[in-house]
């Protein structure tokens, strides 16, 4: 009896893992795809209004 009850909790603990490593997984997948993208167009993460010239009305 008591071998099936730590079988259980091992069971689960490695639940829990397997889930945490497909989230981080997950999280390295668009890690690279997103520096993927900054390095083939870095000039489309750049909001346009910091390089082009602001307008100023009197």
């Amino acid at each position: 009896m008591g071998s099936e009850a730590d079988h259980n909790y091992i069971d689960l603990d490695k639940g829990f893992a397997l889930a945490f490593l497909a989230l981080l997984c997950l999280f390295l997948l668009a890690m690279i795809v997103r520096c993927a993208r900054m390095v083939i167009d870095p000039y489309s993460a750049i909001p346009t209004l910091t390089w082009q010239e602001e307008q100023i009305s009197n």
